[in-house]
């Protein structure tokens, strides 16, 4: 029997968690998942985090859950901080690794575009723990708001500004605005909220750009029905902290900035430049290897592949690096067995986002619906694609309180505290 080779598998995020899975108790494989946290996020989800309508813990999976009946898996919590491509040894803030096969699915974060002011004083909202401070700050802010009377500094508290007119952007905006609409006026009876603003800043010329022209349509209808203030074909030249500046010179006052307009791809020191292309993202071929490395893939937001269908990549979503990672899995096995390899063809499932209650938009490979029934099909599939049967269940019974009652129980700020520990003598 041929020897077992290693797979070293960086980031847990859709891809790489899609391809260890696939690869459990594989006789050809052992299989090391690298990731900075122990747990798998559900990004899609995110934004209902940062809302207060759903638990951290609720899109939240550890990974060693998912991975206790794999007996050629292992967990190690750790950063890459360098890879020998010559030597194909990983270094790690736990020590180094050698691999035979390596897979970087280390995914994307925030992309500022060079401005400093935005990264320093704009939200993101890439991550759980940025999430939870989002979410933190949003409460706060109600709080802030009852101690201020001066109409000038509190309508500068109460502007909220949405940048990026993608899925997170109309998410999160429609989210802030049934707040307003249903939460506000229950839990602030002695103060008006009525000053408190939504703007949504999208670049090109509608939100959901990529989604078909009914999507876009209705959901610039839906936003503006809940009071968002959506402004097309603009974007933000600076942020202070106090003043964003348009590009069209327009000024809004605000202290609560939210960037969710781009993303670039995280970077691991070691790879040629010729490897990179825009975006920090990896350039592949069709079974996912990257360009003139040896036994190296890279999957999912990282990965940058030319196809006919998509001459200038995929796009940076969760069903690309899903089917990536399945077709990975089926050809190491080949390549194991030295049977052709397949190439990578990416068959598109649709598309949706939604806006509030009962407010939708689906776009499927034929048809576009919106809607009602949009709503109801971005909930089921959004809860098929949750790991665990508990999540699922405590995601439902959220939904459900929040559908009949428009309000929910997870309102609490967390503020982090520092604990000075003394080290213990041994």
């Amino acid at each position: 029997m041929p020897k077992t080779k290693r797979v070293i598998i960086v980031g847990a995020g859709f891809a790489g968690l899609r391809l260890a899975q696939d690869l459990i108790n594989n006789p050809y494989y052992d299989v090391y998942l690298f990731d900075k946290q122990n747990y798998h996020q559900f990004q899609p989800l995110m934004y209902q985090v940062a809302t207060a309508r759903l638990e951290p813990a609720s899109i939240s999976f550890p990974l060693r859950k998912v991975f206790q009946k794999a007996k050629n898996v292992k967990i190690r919590i750790t950063e890459v901080t360098h890879i020998d491509f010559d030597n194909q040894e990983l270094s790690t803030n736990i020590g180094d690794f050698n691999y035979d096969h390596l897979v970087i699915c280390i995914g994307s974060t925030t992309n500022y575009f060079g401005n400093k002011n935005l990264k320093d004083y704009a939200y993101p909202m890439k991550t759980i723990p940025e999430a939870i401070q989002l979410r933190n700050r949003i409460l706060q802010t109600f709080e802030n708001a009852l101690n201020i009377t001066n109409p000038e500094s509190l309508q500068t508290l109460l502007n909220f500004v949405v940048v990026g007119g993608g899925p997170t952007g109309v998410e999160l905006a429609g989210a802030l605005a049934e707040m307003k609409r249903h939460v506000l006026p229950k839990d602030y009876p002695d103060k008006d909220f009525s000053k408190l603003t939504i703007y949504l800043l999208e670049g090109t010329a509608s939100t959901l750009s990529p989604m078909s022209k009914g999507s876009q349509n209705m959901s610039q209808k839906y936003l503006e029905e809940l009071g968002v203030v959506v402004k097309t074909n603009t974007m933000v030249s600076d942020y202070d902290g106090i003043v964003v500046t348009l590009n069209n010179s327009e000024k809004i006052t605000s202290k609560n900035v939210i960037w969710a307009a781009g993303v670039t791809g995280n970077v691991i020191k070691g790879f040629p430049e010729a490897c990179i292309t825009r975006g920090n993202r990896l350039i592949v071929n069709r079974q996912n290897k990257v360009e003139s490395l040896k036994n190296v893939y890279a999957l999912g937001d990282i990965a940058y592949m030319h196809t006919p269908n998509y001459p200038n990549a995929h796009p940076q979503i969760a069903s690309v690096a899903l089917q990536q990672a399945s077709l990975l899995s089926k050809n190491l096995i080949k390549e194991h067995l030295n049977k052709p390899l397949k190439d990578f063809e990416y068959k598109d499932k649709g598309s949706m986002a939604t806006i509030g209650k009962r407010k939708a938009v689906v776009d499927l490979p034929k048809f576009s619906f919106q809607g009602r029934l949009a709503w109801f099909t971005w909930m089921f599939i959004h809860l098929m694609l949750i790991l665990s049967i508990k999540n699922k269940l405590l995601i439902f019974m959220n939904w459900m309180i929040s559908y009949f009652n428009n309000d929910s129980t997870l309102r609490i700020i967390m503020k982090p505290v520092i604990l000075k520990v003394k080290n213990k003598k041994h």
